[in-house]
């Protein structure tokens, strides 16, 4: 004790604060604030004089996850080839060697004179009425009794195409999902048309992916003839249908452009996406737009 008889006041420090006071000065003070979580990615917008029609199903979630016009009919162009194989392997145990090879060049490059074939044989419209029976379509119906021959008049909408990839993945025969996917996943850049058909999700979606591609009414030359093993095979049969009376078929007189399949990793979304453009566009003004819609819509349902 001091002699004064005085105490002398000592300032200490809580030990329960000294944690707190070593933390912040061990914390640059530019870590202090925490980044803000990336913003969302807003749903795409459609350009003007453009109709778009799109599903997204996420089969982590089991669950649609983006969806417009889920049910909006269009004529389905080369997507009905989907259905045109799966009718003809599940009424056959075998396939001879010489339809297997249509069947490549018919998923792989779109060929239509291969589409043509099996449809004469296995009935025309039938092959829709069959098909949407089995897999619940409820929006597929064949072409115009008028125009029998069309297989790209057949009208479907943007629901039952993720529908019928649904039906591969989790209901098909082993054999028929193996060779209809095993093609898809392995579609060429060039229609057999001379069409590049690397729209849409080949170009907008990092892969992998499987996909099916569409388009009809953007006249029977391309601008400029994809390359690779592409062949002029004269005019695609969705094309000659345009020329035809347009009575019953959806956005008769308009080109449309469609890409549907599976994307992201292990093939997680089921993603159609339909468009029909305005009357006279032009091919390369029609994917651009495509292929736009097509990047922002899977970066919207990959960043929910």
């Amino acid at each position: 004790m001091p002699r004064s008889g005085r105490y002398r006041r000592v300032r200490t420090t809580p030990l329960t604060a000294v944690p707190l006071l070593v933390a912040a000065l061990a914390t640059p003070a530019h870590a202090a604030a925490l980044p803000a979580a990336p913003a969302a990615v807003q749903p795409p917008r459609v350009p003007a004089g453009t109709t778009a029609a799109w599903v997204v199903y996420d089969r982590h979630a089991g669950k649609i996850v983006a969806t417009r016009n889920a049910h909006r009919k269009y004529r389905s162009a080369s997507v009905v080839k989907i259905l045109i194989a799966i009718d003809y392997l599940e009424r056959r145990k075998s396939v001879p060697p010489a339809d297997a090879k249509l069947l490549q060049i018919m998923l792989r490059s779109s060929d239509d004179d291969a589409a043509s074939a099996f449809w004469d044989r296995l009935g025309k419209g039938q092959i829709i009425v069959r098909t949407a029976r089995k897999l619940g379509l409820a929006d597929t119906t064949p072409p115009p009794a008028a125009k029998p021959g069309f297989w790209g008049y057949t009208s479907l909408s943007a629901y039952d195409i993720v529908r019928t990839y649904r039906y591969l993945l989790d209901r098909a025969e082993p054999r028929v999902r193996d060779t209809i996917l095993g093609h898809l996943r392995k579609a060429a850049p060039c229609g057999t048309d001379g069409f590049d058909q690397t729209f849409g999700i080949p170009d907008a979606v990092p892969r992998p992916w499987a996909v099916k591609q569409g388009w009809s009414g953007f006249g029977t030359t391309p601008p400029v003839k994809c390359g690779g093993d592409a062949r002029a095979v004269g005019a695609p049969i969705s094309w000659i249908a345009q020329r035809a009376t347009g009575s019953g078929v959806p956005d008769y007189g308009r080109p449309v452009l469609y890409t549907s399949g599976l994307v992201g990793k292990g093939e997680r979304y089921v993603m159609a996406l339909l468009t029909a453009h305005p009357a006279g566009g032009t091919w390369n003004s029609s994917v651009k737009r495509i292929t736009t819609l097509t990047r922002d819509l899977y970066r919207h349902v990959t960043t929910a």
